[in-house]
């Protein structure tokens, strides 16, 4: 009876107290990369998730994930891309474990978004079939817009987030849009000159 107490956790006579383990020490790059990555890794999830706590919860899961497998990201390369992947990943399987829509689509800044924009998007029948359209790009694409659009970062620091070149980002930026005004059925931007074929977006 005693033992069944014992390995229940409810001894009588607690023992020494455990011993004090130090913190884990996280290796240079990996602490330099989550305090360089965090606040927008936090803030794409918040905009998918709509709250700050469980943005920050899956946020910790991410770098979780990313500590364990270090070492090999590190050789393997690419570690921005791998990591985003991981991020994109994560906020997916937790809006797809409560059964929601991105919060981008429903509350939070798009609201205020949506107000700003009103009078741009007048002549669409939903405002809100805007964000329904976002929703509905491929992965990178949304991801771009989202961070462009919602967000508000730049072509640079969409760049580095998500561990591709600016002319990589505008590209997705340039089909993104273009499939945004397919879907909301807008009509086709005039041909773009010889000096503007180049121009970031």
């Amino acid at each position: 009876m005693a033992e069944d107490a014992q390995e229940a956790g409810h001894s009588p006579d607690p023992g020494p107290p455990p011993p004090v383990h130090a913190p884990v020490e996280l290796p240079l790059e990996a602490e330099a990369f989550y305090l360089a990555r965090e606040q927008p890794y936090r803030s794409y999830a918040q905009a998918h998730l709509g709250n700050r706590r469980l943005a920050e919860e899956v946020v910790h899961r991410v770098f979780d994930e990313l500590l364990a497998t270090w070492e090999e990201l590190l050789r393997e390369g690419q570690l921005e891309q791998r990591a985003w992947g991981v991020l994109r990943r994560t906020v997916r399987e937790e809006l797809e474990y409560e059964g929601r829509l991105p919060a981008y689509l429903v509350d939070g800044p798009v609201a205020v978004l949506l107000r700003a924009a009103q009078d741009r998007l007048a002549e669409l029948d939903s405002v809100h079939g805007v964000f329904t359209a976002i929703a509905q790009l491929p992965p990178r694409q949304c991801d771009v817009i989202v961070l462009r659009h919602i967000l508000g970062h730049s072509t640079r620091a969409v760049a580095g987030f998500m561990g591709l070149d600016e002319r990589t980002v505008d590209y997705h930026h340039r089909r993104a849009k273009e499939r945004l005004r397919v879907l909301l059925r807008l009509p086709a931007d005039p041909a773009p000159g010889p000096s503007q074929e180049e121009e970031h977006p």
